[in-house]
């Protein structure tokens, strides 16, 4: 029996799946074979992406995980006493079907009292920046992927399951094939990696420039929901230099300093969406992001503003007006949902618990407490009416 009954459907905007070895390698063409290994190191298996063992999941075959909301009053309450990591994380767990497969976590979603929830992938988020210098392996690497999310828990699973396909951006003709494809078999949302885009020439640009319009074009006549998903999305780089080292991206390593500038890649891409034109050319984009907390938002505000003081003529609307008319955001548990909807409009804010990482609510439905000041009719828009109303169902 769920915790609480509501009166009203829970859509939780952010679950996850755990993706086992072969999501990656069973649809992977034969000429990239190697390009992704799992590997032994000292008895333990890890994944290899182009003969580089990555540490970003310390467990890639998910067979033991960390238990849901395992961290949650690590974020919500902090760690006065503090405790390492593995502490924190507590003893872990064998991972269920209902982590894998669409049909049990059905029944754990009614469990839950979850009704509906859109459904993300776990590791794919370190594939795009392991990859940035081959553009076509990335491209044939996130349709396998998706391939395979197609196969195994399809993009829509009995109307309950929204799963979202990954679209990656280098080449824009074959983005737009990608969105084609997964639309075709029934996506109703995809998941696109706040970050700069690689280019085939090296380097990088935004995907908000004039360029990409193609796609965004195909994406607003398609009426797709927009994901804006917290992935790697490279900024390790700049914290390395700060700290004078090499190495990637290592979520579940704690850093004081990495902690200043952990949502500066979702600010900077959501500024760019606004600064570079793209929400003002294609006015009814719907752009979600998705567990990338609050913290950025008022600042990029104040930014927004204050860039549009100084330079009206560089804008063809208020930046800040574009801001709140496109962007939907996903606070996290710890977050003040009051003094966001009082920023965005209740009808922007979006419920999501991270289920069943330990970073998330272990308990979704329990997040009603947390918003048990506003009124019934705003309970049910944040718990899942906005969401229902952004992918159509």
């Amino acid at each position: 029996m769920p915790s609480r009954e509501l009166p009203y459907p829970v859509f939780d905007a952010d679950h996850h799946f755990y993706e086992p070895p072969e999501a990656l390698l069973k649809y992977l063409p034969k000429q990239y074979k190697g390009a992704i290994e799992y590997v032994q190191v000292r008895g333990r298996t890890k994944i290899a992406i182009r003969g580089q063992i990555s540490e970003y999941i310390p467990n890639p075959t998910f067979d033991v995980v960390a238990k849901p909301g395992a961290m949650q009053s690590y974020f919500k309450d902090g760690n006065p006493e503090g405790k390492s990591a593995r502490e924190i994380l507590g003893e872990p767990m064998k991972s269920p079907a209902a982590f894998r497969e669409p049909a049990p976590r059905i029944e754990l979603m009614d469990e839950q009292g979850v009704d509906r929830a859109l459904v993300f992938p776990t590791l794919a988020s370190l594939l795009e920046e392991r990859m940035r210098d081959d553009v076509e392996l990335v491209h044939a690497v996130v349709h396998s992927l998706n391939q395979w999310i197609d196969e195994v828990w399809s993009f829509n699973y009995q109307d309950r399951i929204i799963t979202t396909p990954v679209i990656t951006l280098p080449v824009v003709d074959k983005a737009i094939e990608e969105l084609n494809w997964a639309v075709e078999r029934g996506a109703r949302a995809v998941l696109i990696r706040p970050a700069p885009v690689p280019s085939a020439s090296g380097g990088s640009r935004s995907f908000a420039l004039p360029e990409f319009d193609p796609f965004w074009k195909r994406v607003v006549e398609l009426d797709v929901l927009v994901a804006l998903h917290s992935s790697d999305n490279g900024y390790a780089r700049y914290v390395n230099d700060w700290e004078g080292h090499k190495g990637e991206f290592l979520p579940f390593v704690p850093s004081t300093f990495k902690m200043l500038s952990e949502w500066r890649g979702i600010s900077d891409t959501v500024g760019s969406l606004i600064c570079h034109g793209a929400l003002s050319r294609f006015p009814d984009l719907k752009i979600a992001t998705i567990e990338n907390g609050t913290s950025w938002l008022a600042p990029l505000i104040d930014q927004l503003g204050g860039a549009y003081k100084k330079m009206p003529q560089a804008f063809t609307e208020h930046p800040v007006e574009v801001l709140k008319r496109n962007i939907h955001i996903n606070p996290f548990g710890e977050d003040n949902m009051y003094e966001i909807a009082d920023i965005m409009g209740v009808d922007r804010v979006l419920f999501g618990s991270d289920y069943p990482h330990p970073e998330g609510i272990g308990d979704p439905v329990s997040y009603v407490d947390e918003i048990s000041n506003f009124s019934q009719e705003d309970q049910a828009k944040i718990m899942g009416g906005n969401l229902a109303r952004l992918v159509g169902v």
